[in-house]
């Protein structure tokens, strides 16, 4: 066992070959190495699969044998200073490097479909590699310096995957924002990291929080300033896990590829910043301030991104906003002290946001090969509707995921969800009341998108793909005739009774291409997408079916224990807190009752705003009275508006931070540029100026002639006399 973990350190090195030596061959051989790109993706899928088998190895001898594995080398040695590098192998090293290496294998096999097509084909491949090495790197530090190191490395991936298309001036000015948000956080987490190695006069966890222990028991440290320090490695998770306030990057991080949503913005590197805050856990723990100000932080997240989701029309923004809410519910539990909680929401979530965001982007897929379809308007669930019967496989697999989310049972964010709601209850009853109400919200705004994108709402009339007449959404290739479209029903948009605009009429005609050639039509509609994209799908599928069990007890001996529990025992241990390793089952579903009640509640408040449920034409009087009735309702509709502006406007943060701070900031340049042209350069310009002149004054004086030097002498001495008479003698 032993022998396994002194080559651990091989598993974050193992996809590092596919980003040199696609470099290397695009500079050598270019010609040959685009020829040849497909071998690539095989390769980058090939040694990812090494780490998977390797990492999983691991977590099974982490499961048998409950231990802590830690290798460090000298790198930097002084008389006053040592700096080492190593590896740490624990439960929650394991668990990421599945979570990364797994995800990480679909997102690859997913791609080499989805970007099969685009010019950066080979540049996406050796981002990808080089992101799974950072990220295995990350989590397989043995201190902060290292953590540091690698942290910088996966927000660099960060950023040029979300730039990949960097032509576009959306996706630079994205990949931009991303990156200057993280700056803020990140420069926290490195004044953090100084100041506890000037507090301990070390790097690594375990000295480190021994120490600090140590310190503030014996009250031979300050904790005013030891608060500040750990706020400020607090700062660095906020940043990369999207906490309030920094989290308005990751909405604008949508506009990178899809399969970079599913991999690094949904299931792995926003789950850095909840990985560094379980690994500093016990440095937390030991300051109650810091515990309650992390599970502060959360618990507004999750509000905060479950109110921006409601009224997104943009499917990938949509999910983007879920994904923060559910950081935020990860995030609380970790500052209410449930450790084993928090990692497993974190397990459960990963796989079924992965399976959501990957269903989206077969859904993007679809729409996009619809003919004379605009790229731009791909991802507007507005614009969708109906797909139900065109693309049934990623259906199936998006209303698996949106379940899962929504806590409903037997499915896996059901029981990581479930523990974290009853025990907010225990911790704080204004936080249990605001998590368990957010989990309506996840229920409504999640089936909102699914109906959007599959079903479709009441908001047109025409004629469907049959024909016949009936209620759907705004389908972009149904048999739809303008005509038809007598009113609009846009519920939970910001005007309760309004026609479309031009460019969504114009986007009701059918997608038909007729070809004079042979007489025979060309009928473009959405299809189903190529299998390799939907075995990642069906992967996933089974995962989040069945991931869920490893927090389940079952009887090992006569006592009930479940394998997350003794996964995670080591960790626990290190924390002093008691493993759970028995479940009340009529306490539990008891306690269940009450979130898949409020679960089904948004749900069917969902399929009441969404759901077509009128068939004809014969129905439109009933709309009509519902439309009359519904406008009378002042109140209702001020606050449905007030309701979609906040989430359709991102509450209005995003324009806090352009007219404070951007501007603000630019202002105070602007200022500093005045200050420095006109007044420090200006001195320097004027005593320049004032020179020059006297100089140009003083050499018309010398003539060289001496009755004229004699004359200005003593017309200098005659007002000499003249003013020392009246000033000193007088």
């Amino acid at each position: 066992m032993e022998h396994t973990y002194q080559y651990a350190w091989i598993i974050p090195f193992v996809p590092l070959p596919v980003p040199v030596l696609i470099g290397v061959g695009l500079l050598l051989f270019p010609s040959a190495t685009k020829r040849l790109r497909r071998m690539w993706a095989f390769n980058s899928v090939l040694l990812l699969s090494i780490a998977m088998i390797l990492s999983i190895n691991l977590s099974i001898q982490q499961i048998s044998s409950s231990s802590i594995y830690q290798y460090v080398w000298s790198w930097i040695i002084t008389n006053d200073f040592s700096l080492e590098l190593g590896y740490l192998i624990d439960p929650l090293t394991s668990i990421m490097l599945i979570l990364i290496t797994t995800v990480g294998i679909m997102v690859l096999i997913y791609s080499d479909n989805y970007m099969s097509h685009d010019q950066g084909y080979l540049r996406f491949f050796a981002y990808m590699s080089f992101f799974s090495t950072s990220m295995l790197g990350l989590v397989t530090s043995s201190n902060l310096i290292q953590i540091y190191i690698f942290w910088e490395l996966v927000g660099m991936c960060s950023y040029l995957l979300i730039g990949f298309w960097f032509t576009r001036p959306i996706a630079a000015n994205a990949c931009q924002k991303a990156f200057v948000t993280n700056r803020v956080g990140d420069f926290g987490l490195l004044l953090g990291i100084l100041g506890f190695y000037w507090i301990t006069g070390s790097f690594e966890f375990r000295d480190m929080f021994q120490i600090v222990n140590n310190l503030i028991y014996n009250n031979e440290v300050n904790v005013l300033f030891v608060i500040f320090c750990a706020i400020l490695l607090f700062a660095g998770a906020v940043a990369k896990s999207a906490q309030f306030p920094l989290h308005v990057w990751l909405p604008d991080a949508m506009e990178g590829p899809t399969p970079i949503s599913a991999l690094i913005h949904a299931a792995t590197m926003v789950a850095a910043g909840i990985f560094l805050v379980a690994r500093l856990l016990p440095l937390f723990a030991i300051i109650p301030y810091i515990m309650n100000f992390i599970s502060f932080i959360g618990i507004i997240t999750v509000l905060l991104g479950a109110t921006l989701a409601l009224a997104q029309k943009d499917i990938k923004r949509g999910l983007a906003y879920s994904t923060m809410s559910q950081l935020g519910y990860m995030m609380l539990a970790l500052g209410m002290g449930s450790y084993r909680t928090a990692l497993f929401h974190l397990i459960t979530h990963a796989y079924s946001k992965a399976l959501l965001f990957l269903g989206s982007g077969s859904v993007i897929h679809a729409m996009e090969t619809v003919v004379g379809y605009s790229p731009e308007k791909s991802q507007n669930m507005v614009l969708m509707g109906g797909l139900t019967k065109h693309v049934p496989i990623t259906k199936m697999a998006f209303l698996l995921g949106t379940l899962s989310l929504c806590g409903i049972p037997p499915l896996a964010c059901f029981w990581s969800k479930d523990e974290i709601l009853n025990d907010t209850w225990l911790y704080s009853t204004t936080f249990a009341l605001i998590a368990w109400s957010t989990a309506g919200l996840t229920a409504f705004y999640m089936f909102r998108i699914y109906l959007l994108t599959f079903e479709g709402y009441l908001n047109a009339y025409f004629k469907n793909y049959n024909g016949k007449t009936g209620t759907h959404s705004i389908s972009l290739w149904g048999k739809g005739d303008s005509k038809n479209i007598t009113t609009s029903i846009c519920l939970f948009i910001n005007n309760t009774e309004s026609a479309f605009d031009e460019n969504v009429q114009q986007m009701t005609r059918p997608f038909i291409t007729i070809s004079n050639v042979g007489n025979k039509k060309k009928i473009s509609y959405p299809y189903e997408s190529d299998n390799t994209m939907l075995f990642p799908l069906l992967v996933l599928f089974l995962v989040t079916l069945c991931v869920g069990s490893i927090g389940i007890p079952f009887n090992q001996e006569g006592m009930d224990v479940d394998i997350l529990s003794k996964w995670l025992t080591p960790s626990i241990n290190l924390l002093h807190q008691n493993s759970k390793n028995f479940m009340d089952w009529y306490e539990f579903g008891k306690d269940a009752i009450f979130s898949v009640s409020i679960a089904y509640f948004g749900i069917f408040i969902a399929l009441f705003l969404y759901k077509p449920v009128y068939s004809s034409f014969q129905n439109l009087d009933l709309i009509n009275l519902f439309l009359k009735v519904r406008s009378k309702r002042n109140f209702w509709d001020k606050t449905v508006n007030i309701i979609y502006n906040w989430s359709d406007n991102r509450g209005y943060i995003d324009a806090f931070y352009a007219s404070s701070l951007t501007r603000g900031i630019r202002g105070f340049a602007e200022l500093i540029d005045f200050f420095d042209r006109w007044i420090i350069d200006g001195i320097t310009n004027g005593v320049g100026i004032i020179t020059f002149f006297l100089g140009e004054g003083v050499k018309y004086v010398g003539g060289g002639r001496i009755s004229s030097y004699l004359l200005l002498y003593l017309s200098y001495v005659l007002v000499f006399f003249v003013i020392y008479y009246y000033f000193i003698i007088l």
